[in-house]
C-alpha cells in the first residue's frame, strides 16, 4: 500500500518507528527532568517567584495584559495592511506589462532581502527626522511599518505561488467564456487560491505576532516581552516571567493555527461538489428544447447521428 509521497512502511519499518518513538520520548523525559532539577537547585521553583502570577492581579493588569494588547494591536494592524498590499504586488508580478511587473518585482525582492529589525530601525529614524509623530507613539509606528514592508513582500510571493499553482485549465476556461484577465483573476483564480494559500498566510501571521518582540527589545515598544522585563524587575522573577510569556505566545499561536485549520476545512467543504449525476429526466426539465426528440432518433445504442441515445443536431445544409 502506497501514498502519494512515499511507500507505506512495512512490518520492520513499523517496529523501527515504534522503537525510535520510545527512545525519543525517554530522552525528552530525561531533558525535562534535568531542566526541572537545575531550576530547583537554583531556587527558580520557589513559590514566591510564581506567586504573583496566581495570587496578584497587578502582575496581569499592570504589566502582562497591556503588553499583550500592544502586541496584538501591532500584529493586527500590520496584517490588515500587509495582506492587501502583498496581494496587489503578487498580482502585479504576474502582469503582462513589463512596466508593472519589473518595478513590482524589484520592490518585493528589495524588502524581502532586508531583515525586519533593520526595517524597524530605519522606520524609527524616518519618523523621528521627517515627521511630527510623538516620541511616545514613534515605536509603534516603526514596528508596524517594518512588519508591513517585510511581510507584504513575503505575502506577495505567497499570493503569486498560490495563483500559479492552480491548473491552467482554470484560466483557459475563463478565457473561453469571454472573461477579461482582471475578471479571471478576481472571479476565478483568487477565490480558489485562497484555500491553498491559507496555511501559509496564517504561518506568516504567527511570524508577525512573534516579530513584534523585536520592537520591544530595540525600540522600547511596550509589547508583551518588553512588559515582562518591567514585571521581572519589580518581582525579581526573571526565569518564571520568561516561561509565562512563552506560554502566552504558544497559546496565541495555537489558537491562530487551529482557527486557520478550521477555516480551511470549512472552505474546502463549501467548494466540494454534491456529486449528483443528472439523468435524462433532469436534463429534460432543465432544457426541454435541447433534449426533446433526442431519444429514439439515433437508436437506443446510438445509431447514425446518435451517441448512447443522444442525437447530434442536424448539420446545416
Amino acid at each position: 500500500m502506497t501514498s502519494v509521497l512515499y511507500d507505506a512502511p512495512g512490518p520492520k519499518a513499523k517496529r523501527r518507528n515504534v522503537i525510535f518513538s520510545i527512545v525519543f520520548f525517554v530522552l525528552l523525559a530525561l531533558l525535562v527532568w534535568w531542566i526541572w532539577t537545575v531550576m530547583d537547585d537554583k531556587g527558580q521553583l520557589e513559590w514566591a517567584l510564581w506567586e504573583p502570577f496566581f495570587t496578584e492581579s497587578e502582575a496581569w493588569t499592570t504589566y502582562l495584559l497591556p503588553g499583550l494588547a500592544d502586541t496584538l494591536k501591532a500584529a493586527a494592524l500590520a496584517m490588515v495592511i500587509a495582506l492587501p498590499l502583498g496581494a496587489v504586488f503578487g498580482i502585479a508580478r504576474m502582469s503582462d506589462h513589463r512596466w508593472v511587473r519589473i518595478p513590482a518585482g524589484a520592490v518585493v525582492e528589495f524588502f524581502r532581502a532586508i531583515p525586519v529589525l533593520l526595517l524597524m530601525l530605519f522606520a524609527n529614524e524616518f519618523f523621528a527626522r521627517s515627521t511630527d509623530v510623538s516620541s511616545a507613539e514613534r515605536p509603534m509606528y516603526a514596528v508596524i511599518t517594518g512588519l508591513v514592508l517585510y511581510n507584504a513582500s513575503v505575502l506577495a510571493e505567497i499570493v503569486k505561488a498560490g495563483i500559479l499553482a492552480l491548473p491552467k485549465g482554470q484560466t483557459e476556461a475563463a478565457k473561453a467564456i469571454g472573461l477579461r484577465k482582471g475578471q479571471t483573476m478576481t472571479s476565478v483564480l483568487l477565490p480558489q487560491a485562497v484555500t491553498a494559500m491559507l496555511p501559509a498566510i496564517v504561518s506568516q501571521l504567527v511570524v508577525i505576532v512573534k516579530d513584534t518582540a523585536l520592537g520591544g527589545v530595540m525600540l522600547g515598544y511596550t509589547e508583551l516581552l518588553n512588559a515582562r522585563g518591567t514585571l521581572a524587575a519589580n518581582y525579581a522573577n526573571v526565569i518564571p516571567s520568561f516561561i509565562v510569556v512563552a506560554v502566552i505566545f504558544i497559546v496565541i499561536n495555537f489558537i491562530l493555527t487551529s482557527f486557520a485549520g478550521w477555516l480551511e476545512r470549512r472552505l474546502r467543504r463549501s467548494k466540494r461538489s454534491t456529486g449528483a449525476v443528472l439523468g435524462a429526466e433532469d436534463m429534460e426539465e432543465l432544457n426541454p428544447a435541447a433534449v426533446g426528440g433526442s431519444f429514439g432518433t439515433g437508436g437506443e445504442g446510438g445509431g447514425p447521428g446518435g451517441f448512447g441515445g443522444f442525437t447530434y443536431p442536424p448539420k446545416n445544409k
